[in-house]
């Protein structure tokens, strides 16, 4: 079983459908997986194999009679930390939850549940959601696939971890400012980030309500769109995608300033074999991109401090200092000030999307850096500060102007490309990334 653990969610599927796989079997060689890694320990917080093999049981005799749910029908999947899962501990990675235990399932774990999807365990991640690096001293810092000496970004650390070291088919995490799309890219796998308010965000544990969403993390384009379909998306077809006639406009502002080499050389790669499939890239100016980004700071500690200021503050010594002092950051911002960001922000979010109207999406880097060292930043300090506002930089524009987005794997180590396309394209944006990955 264990060469399947490293095959698509839709192959591993649609074998089940077939009798070819007993989805206990692979099941049971996931948990079996799991504990014996060297690092399985870093990448899931807690497994459930009473429910996993249960929900697998359940899965094989529906094969055997016919009638199963649908493509993912028995196919092992895990679940970041944040999300609620009745009788098993939810603890968002924060030693401020430990030993919370929600009664009931989050409305997107119900619903993969109710397709027939298995639930495998809870992953690591950064605390309460606040980072975009995964590094976690206060539970446990999963390793990057590519660098098992540097971090795997976060803060769906675990998540990407498990799918790409083959301990899950495919993952669900959160995406506030590019929790799925930077652990995604830094791993070498498709990350997608759906539209504020798409999915339902019942008994999932809060960062920012105002930029929280959800999305999956998977090895294919293909699977992404069957795993938003199975936890309350759209059912997408990606028959006949094709890059010709597209037209893609490539930000220079912000996204392409102080690329790493790397990435550089990766991106550049991208868009010539993007324009080799037909497709038309523009390289344009938008400075409402860098005046967006640069209100980040005005609206996203305020709201999560605000969310978790009461809790934070009855036990602060429980936290890593870093994530603590960037909650805290929210406190020095005044209500005016706030408010005055918000309406800049849906000012210069709908500014941005008249200029982006004839084209199909944006193009960026998924990150402008590559994963770095643990060693360079477990002390914290500016290394540390300077690492996780990198990593975030670009796909914040998508949070902040209300987006779907997808990153691809470049074909270069932890270099995705990202594409960005107003909110509700979300079933657009994966017919473009499934192009894209047949592109690369």
């Amino acid at each position: 079983m264990d060469e399947w653990r490293f095959k698509s969610a839709l192959e591993q599927g649609a074998a089940i459908g077939a009798g070819a796989v007993d989805p206990v079997a692979l099941t049971q060689a996931y948990l079996d997986a799991i504990a014996a890694h060297p690092h399985g320990s870093r990448i899931y917080a807690r497994t459930t194999p009473g429910r996993a093999l249960a929900e697998a049981a359940a899965a094989r005799d529906r094969a055997r009679d016919g009638v199963r749910r649908g493509p993912l029908d028995g196919v092992a999947v895990s679940w970041k930390d944040l999300f609620d899962t009745a009788g098993t501990a939810t603890e968002a990675g924060s030693a401020l939850l430990a030993g919370r235990v929600p009664d009931a399932d989050a409305d997107v774990l119900a619903a993969a549940s109710a397709a027939g999807l298995v639930c495998l365990g809870k992953t690591h991640m950064s605390e309460l959601a606040f980072s975009g690096l995964g590094y976690n001293p206060v539970t446990a810092t999963p390793p990057c696939v590519n660098d098992e000496a540097a971090i795997a970004g976060g803060s769906s650390s675990g998540a990407a971890a498990s799918v790409a070291f083959g301990l899950a088919a495919a993952a669900v995490g959160s995406d506030t400012g590019g929790s799925v799309r930077i652990p995604a890219a830094w791993n070498d796998l498709v990350g997608f980030k759906t539209t504020i308010g798409s999915l339902p965000m019942g008994g999932v544990v809060p960062l920012c309500a105002r930029f929280d969403t959800l999305g999956p993390l998977t090895r294919t384009v293909a699977d992404a769109a069957a795993v938003w379909s199975a936890i309350g998306g759209q059912d997408v077809d990606l028959g006949a995608v094709s890059l010709a006639g597209r037209r893609f406009a490539v930000v220079e502002d912000v996204a392409l300033e102080d690329l790493e080499p790397v990435v550089q050389s990766a991106f550049e790669e991208s868009l010539t074999r993007i324009e080799a499939a037909g497709a038309k890239v523009d390289r344009v100016s938008l400075p409402e991109v860098s005046a967006l980004i640069a209100l980040a700071p005005l609206l996203y500690a305020p709201e999560a401090y605000g969310a978790w200021k009461d809790v934070i503050e009855a036990a602060p010594d429980k936290m890593f200092a870093e994530i603590r002092e960037r909650f805290r950051g929210g406190a020095d911002v005044s209500a005016p000030d706030y408010v005055a960001a918000l309406q800049e922000m849906a000012r210069l979010r709908d500014a941005i999307w008249a200029q982006l109207g004839g084209y199909d999406a944006m193009l960026v880097p998924a990150s402008p850096i590559l994963p770095p060292k643990m060693a360079d930043v477990e002390d914290g300090g500016d290394v540390y500060k300077r690492a996780n506002l990198m990593a975030l930089r670009n796909t914040r524009i998508g949070n902040m102007t209300d987006a779907a987005s997808v990153t691809v794997p470049s074909g270069v180590a932890s270099c995705g490309v990202m594409l960005i396309g107003p909110g509700g394209s979300d079933a657009r944006m994966l017919r473009l990334a499934a192009a894209l990955e047949a592109a690369f």
